[in-house]
């Protein structure tokens, strides 16, 4: 039988690795579920340098994840799906660049991870050189409002950030091949200040020559009403537009006013049509600013638009070690603490960096060079006033309905006698969270969950924490539901 030139052509694009990519990715997807996938899959892409195809994950940290928890699976989808029997590989971003960094290379990014195509399409590497910044950097940084200790030294990446830093890491670089206008969004306390601040210090050091402008929203604003009314708005615009790098910190706060939106938005396009970079934070993304005008909401939108997620747990323990470890220079202490005040720390302030790094900071402050052998319930009584300001008060039976929402079951399951894993661990699960965040007692607590014994509940609480230190998907799990119940 002889076969047509367009069944031909249909046959090999379906045999293109990354159409092969396309079809594994749809069944990944629906198999892991949109939030896991996304968090360790949708950073990922699909490289092929010439016979060799590489599924190239975002860090080594998603690489370990992908081959304990997914790498089988991939293995028999893509045998599945790919006619060719092409053997596929797994490398981090870093380990699939210093392996050939001159070989010709082709990038083909799942169009179900959207993410992954923002990175593939920016150029962005895992190779990132630490550069230590010069704090004796001009004093006029520091009158414009930079911050000193916020530097890419002192940022902790992880899943959550890391394509955020890689990013800006490659803007500060003045590298060629970038998007603008870019865009970082996320909720108060995620990162966004510290990563424009540190982009400024690169920048400055990288380039001396370039002019470097950094300044908040309400700033602007208030620079821009006070050039007005003294008749100054000409040497306003030129002090902006001549900048080769314009950061803008929390931009939300333009919305609303017109004529400042207005000139934000012309210098936005004036600065773009010459070429020059621009930058800028907000605590949601363009879609949702509805107040700022249509005109300049969609040209934020036509840039790259980064959201940052909240940190999870792994990257929260890192930011408390890198936080200790600063505070332990400036106290000149061993920067240590014991494992289980650290998780405490991580476990319990999840909504803010800030407010996690202002816990450690409560406890330095407190105790010093003494941080090291502070127990849990000494670490917790110190906390207590700061705890009991901020917390809301939950219910065992709040906690057991947010649960059973969550892993859609009923309420009743949380109190019943089924032992079937699908209810077991979301049971085990709610007796860990009313742990951490209700005053009740472990028997109370199972007199509560259908009348079981304190032993039952502390096995619930001791195997939660277990597993959810090699289980993403129940820390992240956990992470959510906390957040749910303290909002």
């Amino acid at each position: 039988m002889t076969m047509t030139t367009g069944g031909i052509a249909g046959e090999m694009a379906e045999a293109t690795a990354g159409a092969v990519w396309t079809k594994t990715c749809v069944a990944l997807k629906r198999e892991l579920g949109e939030a896991t996938f996304g968090s360790w899959l949708g950073q990922a892409a699909l490289r092929e340098r010439g016979e060799d195809v590489c599924l190239v994950a975002a860090t080594g940290v998603a690489r370990d994840w992908i081959r304990r928890h997914a790498w089988r699976r991939i293995g028999e989808l893509w045998a599945q799906n790919d006619p060719m029997g092409r053997a596929l590989d797994l490398k981090s971003r870093m380990e699939f660049d210093q392996a050939a960094p001159a070989s010709p290379m082709v990038t083909v990014a799942s169009p179900v991870a959207a993410v992954a195509v923002a990175r593939a399409e920016t150029g962005v590497t895992g190779n990132v050189i630490e550069i230590e910044v010069d704090l004796t950097a001009p004093r006029a940084a520091r009158q414009q409002g930079l911050q000193e200790r916020f530097s890419f030294d002192t940022f902790v990446a992880g899943p959550a950030n890391e394509f955020a830093f890689a990013v800006a890491r490659r803007v500060a670089s003045w590298a060629d091949g970038h998007f603008n206008p870019v865009l970082f969004h996320g909720p108060y306390g995620f990162g966004k200040t510290h990563l424009l601040n540190a982009m400024a210090w690169e920048a400055m050091r990288t380039a001396p020559g370039k002019r470097v402008v950094y300044l908040t929203a309400e700033r602007f604003t208030s620079t821009f009403v006070k050039a007005v009314q003294d008749r100054q708005t000409a040497a306003f615009k030129e002090e902006l537009r001549n900048a080769d790098l314009l950061l803008i910190d929390d931009v939300q706060f333009v919305a609303g006013k017109t004529s400042t939106q207005e000139e934000l938005f012309h210098t936005l396009m004036a600065l773009i049509e010459d070429g020059r970079r621009v930058v800028m934070t907000a605590d949601r993304s363009p879609a949702e600013l509805s107040e700022m005008e249509p005109r300049l909401r969609s040209h934020l939108q036509a840039g790259l638009v980064c959201g940052i997620e909240p940190a999870d747990r792994t990257l929260r323990l890192g930011i408390l070690e890198r936080k200790l470890a600063t505070l332990a220079g400036q106290g000149r202490f061993v920067p240590s603490a014991k494992a289980e005040v650290l998780e405490f720390l991580a476990d319990r302030f999840t909504d803010s960096v800030r407010e996690l790094e202002g816990a450690l900071n409560t406890l330095v402050a407190r105790v010093g060079g003494e941080v090291a052998r502070l127990s849990l319930d000494e670490a917790q009584a110190i906390l207590r006033p700061n705890l009991s300001c901020t917390e809301k008060r939950v219910t065992v039976d709040q906690i057991q309905k947010a649960v059973a929402e969550h892993y859609g079951l009923k309420q009743a399951d949380m109190i019943s006698e089924r032992r079937a894993r699908a209810v077991a661990r979301p049971r085990q699960a709610a007796m860990w969270i009313a742990k951490q965040i209700t005053t009740r007692s472990l028997p109370d607590i199972g007199r509560r969950f259908g009348g079981r014994d304190h032993t039952t509940v502390l096995h619930a609480v001791r195997r939660i924490e277990a597993l959810k230190a090699d289980d993403p998907v129940l820390a992240r799990d956990l992470d959510t539901l906390l957040r749910k119940l303290r909002s």
